[in-house]
Formats: C-alpha cells, sequence, structure tokens
C-alpha cells in the first residue's frame, strides 16, 4: 500500500516574541549574526544561512510559533481534519497566501500556510512593499 504524499513540505519559519523588534533584531541580527531579509512595523524575517527557513521576530503574540507549508491551506486543512487533527482557526487570508492554525491530537499547535498570493516584496533597507506575484522576475523584488 503506497503512503499518502506529504501534507507538510517544509519549516516556513520559527517565530519568537519580542516586546521590542528593533531591541530583537539588534540581538539576533547585530549580536548573532542573522542577516534581517524583511521587516513591518510589527515584525522581521532573518535568514537562517543553512536553511530556507527564516527566524521571525514579532511583537504581535507573545509565544512562540512554527509555521509550515502546505501546497494548499483549504485542502490541508480538511486532509488534517480527517486525519484526526484539530483546526483552531479556520483558513484565513495573509498577504503571501492563506494561513490555518490547528493542532495534532498531542495538542502540539502550529500554523499551516501557502504562498498562493507569492512572496514579500522589500525595498532596499528591507522594509516590505509588497507581495511578488508568482512567476514575476526575482529582479523586481528588490530584495
Amino acid at each position: 500500500m503506497a503512503s499518502p504524499k506529504p501534507l507538510l513540505r517544509k519549516v516556513d519559519c520559527i517565530e519568537f516574541y519580542v516586546p521590542d523588534l528593533d531591541a530583537g533584531i539588534r540581538f539576533y541580527s547585530d549580536q548573532l549574526g542573522h542577516e534581517l531579509i524583511w521587516r513591518t512595523g510589527t515584525s522581521a524575517g532573518l535568514r537562517l544561512p543553512e536553511s530556507d527557513a527564516e527566524i521571525v521576530l514579532q511583537t504581535d503574540r507573545p509565544h512562540l510559533e512554527a509555521d509550515m507549508v502546505v501546497e494548499a491551506v483549504d485542502e490541508a486543512v480538511i486532509r488534517f481534519e480527517q486525519a484526526g487533527g484539530t483546526i483552531l482557526v479556520p483558513p484565513f487570508d495573509i498577504q503571501i497566501g492563506r494561513c490555518a492554525i490547528v493542532a495534532d491530537p498531542w495538542k502540539n499547535r502550529y500554523v499551516l500556510l501557502d504562498f498562493s498570493n507569492g512572496r514579500l516584496k522589500t525595498d532596499a533597507q528591507k522594509n516590505v512593499i509588497g507581495v511578488e506575484k508568482p512567476g514575476q522576475s526575482a529582479a523586481s523584488s528588490g530584495t
């Protein structure tokens, strides 16, 4: 019997809460050496050099969060629930696509997300200025 196609494609990011974004960036970038790759008013992405996953610093939610990439969130939550998982927050729109918050049967909570709208587009100072749609040239992203 063939195994089902894996639902979770890769780790997108691990989010860390910081009460002060600039202080968090100074610690993780200036002191620990992680390159700033994007930022908004409440969050910032930093490069993990041996992975395409990111460290995301954020000021909104005081807890650790793991974000997992799936092909399409709406289909993924159906399969996840049928397998015995729980949908904590049903699919909703985010800047880059769709997102949902789930828990496995052992209460491990994490985020499922897809990139159906594209990837973050930044200016020369790494500020997010929009979304690069799938198929757009990376040269137009400013990153």
